[in-house]
């Protein structure tokens, strides 16, 4: 084979793995020059000192050796040394114990030689692309991606989103849904992992965040930034709670996101296979805002006590199942809304547990050590018995004004015992 054709066939190989792949043609051509020499090294037996030179616009690939010169018969490596009198064919100024370019026949290098400069090639490439998908997912997280179901493989469902393959794992799915190959599907971007098959895509049916990309989608209002999603509680696929405030006096957030006739909700409801979604207005004040977050139940009153973070929600006799909800459903999401710690009590009960606290009370005035300073200064930060203090820890006794380490090592251990 001619010289000319290897370059022909070499280079034209290159356009099309660039133009398939969409590669940067400075990155192949670099790639060529490190596939070359090691075909150079493989064929002629030579070490690091081999270079290319590839000129793409006239379509020349040139190789070369630096050699070491020696005396006439002095040769011990051919691959690194060349005689004074063929180095001085290639310079009539060549002398021992200097070095010149011999330059190697390109057409020697054989058809195995080029297949190996494009396997290194093809291999670069597709490491470059595999980085490029990487960084390109790995900035689109937290976005809904739309593909279609591969397959189903021990359980996980492996979807097609064009330039790559993506992953829901079984705990990313909702229990109740069934898929098979060819379903569309659409789900969040949690994250992209690097692995020996190049980058995989982790995709969520579950995500809380996936409820808020869709209503970001399905409400303008959302999308804008006039209405504002402050909290997401999800079961999924069973219920879900939102909670939302409206930046605008004028527009009721909560009729924003139902829609007219409850279309915009609806759609929601319909991607995540009918999961059930209370919208709940937000409010800063806690005790209204579970009120509200344990809808459909009426609640008479919130009990806050901020120092353990719990709230009891006391509802009358008839609405406790409905505040509880199947199975704690209600309850559980209403809490998670929240971020506080929530009882449910009818009021005979919260009378009870009153009761059986102030049966067992100690007044902080029993505790030794603690005089009548001391103890109104408990008293006013919610520390209103040797009970609340047992309850609290060394550090939050230590918030209290004028109360050290020591000191309170005294107390606390005073009101265990």
């Amino acid at each position: 084979m001619q010289e000319e054709g290897l370059n022909y066939e070499v280079l034209e190989a290159l356009r099309q793995i660039a133009q398939e792949k969409n590669v940067n043609r400075d990155l192949v051509l670099e790639t060529l020059e490190i596939g070359l020499i090691s075909a150079a090294k493989k064929r002629f037996n030579t070490g690091d000192n081999v270079e290319v030179t590839v000129d793409s616009e006239s379509g020349s690939i040139s190789v070369f050796a630096e050699k070491d010169v020696v005396a006439d018969g002095a040769v011990e490596d051919s691959g690194l040394e060349i005689e004074l009198t063929d180095a001085q064919e290639i310079d009539t100024e060549a002398k021992v114990g200097g070095k010149v370019k011999e330059e190697l026949p390109f057409a020697d290098f054989g058809r195995n030689a080029i297949q190996t400069a494009k396997q290194i090639l093809v291999q670069r490439v597709r490491e470059a692309e595999r980085e490029r998908i990487f960084e390109d997912y790995q900035g689109r997280i937290g976005e809904i991606i739309s593909g279609t179901v591969q397959q189903i493989s021990r359980g996980d469902i492996l979807i097609n989103i064009g330039r790559t393959e993506a992953i829901v794992p079984l705990k990313e799915q909702i229990r109740k849904e069934r898929y098979r190959q060819g379903d569309p599907i659409r789900a969040i971007l949690v994250n992209v992992l690097k692995t020996s098959k190049g980058p995989q895509v982790v995709l969520s049916r579950t995500h809380p965040n996936l409820l808020i990309k869709l209503f970001q989608l399905e409400v303008p209002e959302i999308y804008e930034g006039v209405i504002e999603i402050k909290a997401v509680a999800r079961e999924p696929g069973e219920r879900a709670k939102i909670a939302v405030h409206s930046n605008d006096p004028r527009i009721d957030p909560v009729g924003a996101c139902v829609g007219m006739k409850g279309s915009r909700v609806q759609a929601v409801v319909r991607e995540l296979s009918n999961e059930r979604i209370d919208i709940v207005p937000w409010t800063d004040d806690e005790a209204i805002f579970l009120s509200r977050a344990l809808s459909p139940a009426q609640v008479k009153r919130v009990v806050v006590d901020r120092r353990s973070k719990v709230m009891a929600a006391i509802v009358d006799d008839d609405q406790l199942s409905l505040a509880i909800g199947k199975s704690g459903q209600n309850a559980r999401l209403a809490a998670q809304l929240s971020g506080w710690k929530v009882d449910i009590l009818t009021e005979t009960r919260f009378a009870e547990i009153q009761e059986e606290r102030a049966a067992t009370r100690i007044a902080l005035s029993e505790l030794a050590g603690v005089g009548k300073v001391m103890q109104e200064r408990l008293a006013d930060y919610g520390l209103g018995s040797a009970n609340d203090i047992a309850d609290t820890t060394l550090e939050m006794l230590m918030n209290v004004p004028g109360v050290g380490e020591a000191t309170a090592e005294k107390i606390y251990d005073a009101a265990k015992e």
